[in-house]
């Protein structure tokens, strides 16, 4: 098609017969004698559909042309994807808003396309046939007819018609020739009219060219007239356009022209030969294939002959591309014709077109072709010839095989129709790879080089870049800062910014891989005291190697503070005895009523403890009497809750709470400092029970403790005393239970009587309301009544008559207590054959109140231990537990306050000077309180009486009346 282009413009050939005529050459079945045409390569067909893709339709009309060239039998092996052309060309070909010779182009490859371009056959036809269709259009369109072998058959007679019709245009009528020659001795008489037209001197000239180049494409039935062609090319007398025809005919001579060839090369050579002859017959040397080769040099020579006509030189470039593989040794030469823009344009093409006959151009050789789009468009003061810049972008596209970098290139180079609206950051660094590879072969190539350097600036602006970018921006910037573009400075303010970024990833990362070592140490922390003691409660290390934010999410994430006293739970809760307690035998229905001071017994205002304190949230201070289940009702806290809970009986915190959780983490917490952080944020709660049990400045360490960490999470347990509670804390007051809820409570405790029980199930229920019954109605002084009230709606003793009764034993109200360790004593001394060491034991336990220690001196006491903690009487509770070294111990520890009180109350009782001491030296002393209240009921009466006025006058004095207002009410009772 290029060939016929630059024909078209020649001044003394104007009529566009010619443009039919000469693409009839390509014909594969015209002659058996013409040269073969050049198999397609891969690369090429490649190159040829990602042109197919170009958004400008010239482009695709040039892919097309270029596909009809190829011999339809060869481009069936190589293209695959033959419908989807067939249709885009019949689109274009169909299309009238488009130009003329795409449309021919798009004719041209459809009759290449074999089975795919059946299906439009009719199309074809009335194509031809509509008059108001470009005549050239239409010859292209009985060109694809030609090519389609016996699918044509069933229109033969159509094609009849045309040629015998005088209205159709004389172009049509003779292309028509080229497909009634398939129709064999029929033929014959049209050739006989084509050369009569040749002869008729008469003729327009150039019908009578374009009717001796039909000629030489008839096959063996023109064999008689090639001796009379090549005499008309060398008659000087014949008119030009004629000899230009007979010239442009040996092209399709075959080996019927070689006996000629060196003739033909002086043709060539000859000056005084009007040089488009000249040009036609260099032409016909590319066509003779080896017979050639040894002109090869000669050609070259016309090729680099600037004093030589262009046009000559034009198809002297052609010819070394139809030497195929003899011309490689020549094709820098021809790549540096190319890249010469002192030379025509056309030149450059046709040499251009020529190298894709020899073999695929690399990156840096596809920049050189692409550089020649920036100067299409120029017009030839000589020739008038035009070349338009989409024809030189479809050379890239084809010469350059169709790969991505080239459609990269093209995407963005070469007067692209338009630009990427947007990138994906993998579109963008691909572009940019492909423009990195350009720019160095682009160092001579002003234009493109400017070009390319605006593309970079534009791609740096449409995306989002990462941190691996910056080498290959870095790149870009200082190829075009040493360049001296101004788009370097985009190229920088890019790069400051990513690298402002890379260093907040790089941070980032370390952040990331800092917290995963931080995390892979906390799953191991539990169970490696080594992690616990240098990494997590080592200050210097924590917060130097933690960077600052490790100690504050391990303090303010719950899962992490979870995490951190996971490995010390049991022994944060060993003083809570949660092996001896079953959440199913807590009461939950007692009662409480909020007040900051005094208790109001308003029904109305007393709700159930499991409602009103649903969890351990904020301060709460739970005061009740001894008995009444408080102790209990922490232990069922702790045993429902998820959270991380501390208990500590309030006599460990003689040296402070805060020493007294890091006793509980077996030494780890070196950082004070660190676990104040986490009470504060709430990572622990905090169980503080027997507040009445420990001195004054323990109470005081305690209150000042919890002022100053508001926002934990603490509860504390006392009975009734003299005291300011915390003000940051709420109290709750536990009340008594009601005669309903003393009933329920009874029945609730039957399930875990001792299995050999004597009275069980509904003989159980029987005696329990028997017992009440005679309890609360029996009649008696309303001191006594009182007295009876306070003691059964007590949960302890309650617990206590609960056991007696199950075995079937009555129990005495005011002696409970002693009626205990009666029975407890008596099978002691049947078992041991001795008496129960009631007084060495109570001296050791009254030992234990004064110096706050809690476990019984197993040692000496063993076998009355044992005997005590049977289930029968339940007054203490054993504990095992293992030390750091992993060594078993066992401890023993009174079940309940009350039974710890009635045997210190041993050594209050007597004649000597020292039971007369304590009674004086204790009264003011809380952890005493429920001593006081059994020496109410224990003591002789003048001697109860006289405790009565030193309680009276103590309480005046210190304004204290915990102790002394219950022990009037008790004495009163008796």
């Amino acid at each position: 098609m290029d060939k016929y282009r630059r024909l078209l413009k020649k001044p003394f050939i104007l009529f566009p017969i010619t443009f039919v005529l000469i693409f009839f050459l390509s014909f594969p079945w015209v002659n058996a004698q013409q040269p073969p045409k050049p198999k397609p390569q891969q690369w090429q067909i490649n190159g040829i559909l990602a042109a197919l893709d170009d958004d400008y339709d010239k482009v695709k009309g040039d892919a097309l042309s270029q596909l009809a060239r190829y011999e339809a039998k060869d481009l069936k092996v190589v293209l695959k994807q033959s419908e989807d052309v067939a249709k885009k060309a019949v689109t274009l070909f169909k299309d009238k808003s488009i130009d003329s010779d795409i449309r021919g182009s798009a004719a041209e490859a459809l009759g290449n396309m074999g089975d795919a371009a059946k299906p439009y056959l009719k199309d074809i036809l009335d194509l031809i046939k509509d008059k108001s269709v470009d005549s050239n259009v239409r010859a292209s369109a009985v060109g694809a007819l030609g090519n389609m072998g016996d699918a044509t058959k069933p229109y033969l007679q159509d094609i009849l018609d045309l040629y015998e019709d005088k209205s159709v245009d004389l172009n049509i009528r003779i292309a028509t020739v080229f497909i009634l020659k398939n129709m064999g001795d029929k033929a014959k008489p049209y050739i006989k009219d084509i050369f009569d037209i040749v002869r008729d001197e008469s003729v327009d000239s150039n019908n009578r060219s374009a009717a001796v180049f039909a000629l030489s494409n008839m096959g063996d039935a023109a064999k008689p007239y090639i001796k009379e062609i090549f005499d008309l090319i060398k008659d000087k007398s014949v008119d030009s356009h004629v000899r230009f025809g007979a010239a442009q005919s040996l092209v399709n001579m075959g080996d019927a022209g070689k006996p000629y060839l060196k003739e033909i090369l002086d043709i060539v050579g000859d000056t005084s030969i009007d040089s488009s002859i000249r040009s036609a017959a260099a032409q016909a040397l590319g066509s003779m294939g080896d017979a050639a080769k040894p002109y090869l040099k000669d050609i070259i020579d016309i090729l680099k002959d600037k004093s030589v006509d262009s046009w000559i030189r034009s198809n002297a470039a052609e010819a070394l591309g139809n030497m195929g593989d003899a011309a490689k040794p020549y094709f820098k030469d021809i790549l540096n014709l190319v890249k010469d823009k002192s030379i025509y344009l056309y030149v450059r093409s046709s040499a251009a077109q020529a190298l894709g006959n020899i073999q695929q151009l690399k990156l840096e050789e596809i920049v050189i072709i692409l550089d020649n789009i920036y100067y299409a468009g120029q017009s030839n003061q000589n020739t008038g010839f035009w070349s338009g810049f989409e024809y030189w972008r479809f050379l890239t596209y084809y010469l350059g095989g169709g790969t991505e970098d080239v459609k990269t290139l093209l995407k963005w180079m070469g007067y692209p129709k338009k630009l990427p609206d947007k990138l994906t950051h993998d579109e963008a660094v691909k572009t940019l790879k492909t423009f990195a590879k350009a720019w160095q072969p682009t160092q001579d190539l002003t234009r493109s080089r400017n070009d390319l350097a605006r593309r970079i600036g534009q791609v740096a602006k449409k995306t989002s870049w990462r941190s691996q970018d910056i080498i290959l921006l870095q790149q870009h910037y200082n190829n075009l800062k040493q360049a001296g573009y101004n788009e370097a400075d985009t190229l920088k303010s890019v790069i400051v910014n990513l690298k402002g970024w890379q260093w907040f990833s790089q941070f980032r990362n370390i952040i990331l891989i800092h917290a995963a070592f931080w995390l892979l140490l906390i799953f191991a922390y539990p169970k490696s005291p080594q992690i616990q003691a240098i990494f997590f409660w080592n200050p210097w290390v924590r917060r130097i190697f933690g960077m600052g934010y490790v100690g504050f999410l391990l303090a303010w994430i719950p899962f992490l503070r979870h995490k951190l006293f996971e490995p010390f739970q049991p022994s944060l809760l060993a003083d809570a005895g949660l092996n001896n307690f079953d959440e199913r035998i807590y009461f939950p229905e007692s009662g409480v009523v909020e007040t900051r001071y005094i208790a109001s017994p308003s029904p109305s205002k007393i709700k159930p403890i499991s409602q009103a304190i649903p969890n351990i949230q904020g301060q709460i201070v739970l005061e009740g009497d001894s008995g009444l289940g408080k102790s209990m009702f922490l232990r069922y806290l702790i045993k429902t809750s998820k959270r991380i809970i501390v208990f500590l009986p309030a006599s460990k915190c003689d040296k402070g709470v805060i020493e007294a959780i890091q006793n509980k983490l077996h030494g780890q917490a070196q950082d004070a400092q660190f676990l104040k952080n986490l009470i504060y944020s709430g990572a622990i709660d905090i169980c503080i029970d027997g507040l009445n049990e420990v001195t004054a400045d323990t109470r005081a360490q305690i209150k000042q403790f919890v002022e100053s960490y508001f926002r934990g999470n603490i509860i504390i347990t006392t009975q009734p005393l003299e005291w300011e509670p915390p003000s940051t804390a709420k109290t709750y007051y536990l009340q008594p239970l009601e005669r309903s809820q003393i009933q329920q409570f009874l029945y609730s405790r039957q399930p875990h009587l001792p299995t050999d029980a004597k009275i069980q199930g509904s003989d159980y229920e029987k005696l329990c309301d028997r017992y009440l019954n005679e309890s609360f109605n029996t009649p008696q002084t309303p001191e006594e009544l009182t007295a009876v009230k306070r003691i059964l709606s007590n949960p302890m003793d309650l617990t206590l008559i609960a056991l007696m009764l199950s075995q079937d034993e009555h129990p005495d109200l005011f002696h409970l207590q002693e009626q205990q360790y009666n029975l407890m004593a008596e099978e002691y001394e049947r078992f041991w054959k001795q008496e129960f060491p009631l007084k060495q034991l109570s001296e050791a336990v009254y030992q234990m109140r004064i110096n706050d220690e809690s476990a019984l001196p197993a040692d000496q006491f063993y076998n009355e231990l044992v005997c005590m903690e049977d289930e029968k009487y339940k007054m203490v509770v054993s504990r095992q537990w293992q030390d750091s070294d992993s060594e078993a111990h066992k401890q023993w520890y009174f079940r309940h306050d009350k039974i710890m009180d009635y045997f210190i109350v041993q050594t209050f009782l007597g004649d000597s000077d020292e039971s007369e001491s304590r009674l004086i030296e204790n009264i003011g002393d809380s952890r005493f309180r429920g001593v006081y209240f059994l020496l109410a009921t224990l003591l002789p009466l003048n001697q109860a009486k006289d405790l009565r006025e030193k309680l009276i006058n103590y309480a005046a004095d210190t304004k204290d009346h915990t102790v002394s207002d219950t022990f009037v009410q008790l004495l009163r009772a008796r």
